[in-house]
């Protein structure tokens, strides 16, 4: 599994607890062990313009997602697809500040969005109530996992 973490946001951040992570999802999910993700962490101008540009939005956001080969989740019953997951665009300030709003600070707000854009790239939406049931639930039980296994 190649996972690639750049950091250009010019806060600090756990790149290897980021790419354990990362890993521990993708395993989680049955993703192919040799797919391949790339995470950037930018700082608020660089995801406002990236918001503005692939999701027609005006400012930053926490996490973008760009799936790029549309792998989704393996099942149990067969081989995993081989291939690239895709790009995660994180912004740390952002998460700094839903972090403090939250109440559990910027290491689990960046796990979280990690976890949410993982689950994007697989193809998980939530733009319906059915649809965010699903995929919440999913990153509250992966999120959750994570956390007892360290």
């Amino acid at each position: 599994m190649s996972i690639e973490i750049l950091n250009e946001s010019g806060h600090e951040l756990d790149v290897k607890g980021l790419a354990t992570l990362s890993r521990f999802v993708m395993d989680a999910m049955r993703v192919h062990p040799l797919a391949e993700l790339c995470i950037k962490a930018v700082d608020e101008d660089t995801i406002a313009k990236l918001n503005e540009q692939w999701m027609d939005k005006d400012g930053p956001t926490d996490v973008l997602a760009f799936p790029m080969d549309e792998l989704r989740p393996g099942l149990v019953t067969e081989d995993p697809e081989e291939g690239v997951l895709g790009d995660l665009v994180l912004c740390p300030a952002v998460a700094e500040r839903q972090g403090e709003t939250a109440g559990h600070g910027t290491t689990a707000e960046i796990e979280l969005l990690t976890v949410h854009g993982i689950l994007h790239l697989l193809g998980y939406d939530h733009a319906e109530p059915e649809e965010h049931r699903e995929m919440f639930g999913l990153q509250d039980k992966l999120l959750e996992e994570w956390r007892a296994s360290r």
